[in-house]
């Protein structure tokens, strides 16, 4: 999966609010931290850049419409709950993407009549009401790559080793013999830096990956 550099979330709250450090990154988000929001771009950038190149969105235009969701995102958050079964952040992130992908739409009408004749609205009724499947959160249809970047942004707490061993586990769905074996390591330990950090991740993100791959 390519990189996607994302600006800065314009729009983003700027405090200096200082929660403790047991403070889940929504939280952080919420109380106005602007590292919080640098977190969450390289987060979910990604995954939002994805979507709209799946959504018909052309790559000359896909990191705009991108920096336009996450500008939503700053601005709403406050909107984002859990309160049914199924209810999550990539759910709610999903719906912001595909209304900018459709503003996108309405604003390039010309282009889209030049396209073949289809009409915008039929463009934008084209675009699903729900997220892509997991298996299509990535560029080639990798699924975890959410949990790639979120380890990405914990790797500095954990040994190589442990954060490989959980990758390998969690990630390609290896055994954890075969992975205790790659890594020189016993079965067990191998299960200890899986819940290690799994924990870590639950810690630092919370609702923001549960119910998101």
């Amino acid at each position: 999966m390519k990189d996607v550099d994302v600006a800065p979330v314009a729009g983003a709250p700027t405090g200096d609010a200082n929660p403790s450090v047991g403070s889940t990154l929504l939280e952080r988000l919420r109380a106005g931290q602007t590292d919080a929001w640098e977190r969450l771009a390289r987060l979910y950038g990604p995954t939002v850049y994805v979507w709209c190149r799946r959504a018909g969105v052309p790559e000359a235009d896909a990191a705009d419409v991108s920096q336009e969701v996450l500008t939503a995102v700053a601005r709403h958050l406050a909107d984002f709950r859990r309160e049914r079964p199924g209810d999550s952040f990539r759910g709610w992130l999903w719906t912001i993407t595909r209304n900018k992908v459709r503003d996108h739409w309405r604003r390039h009408v010309d282009q889209v009549k030049a396209s073949g004749g289809t009409t915008a609205q039929e463009v934008m009724n084209q675009v699903p009401e729900v997220a892509p499947p997991d298996s299509e959160a990535g560029a080639e249809g990798e699924p975890g790559d959410l949990y790639r970047r979120a380890l990405e942004l914990i790797r500095s707490e954990f040994e190589e080793r442990t954060c490989r061993a959980f990758l390998m586990v969690t990630v390609e769905a290896r055994r954890p013999a075969d992975v205790a074996a790659a890594l020189g390591m016993t079965p067990g330990a191998v299960y200890i830096a899986k819940s290690r950090l799994l924990k870590r991740l639950r810690e630092e993100f919370g609702d923001l990956i549960e119910g998101g791959q």
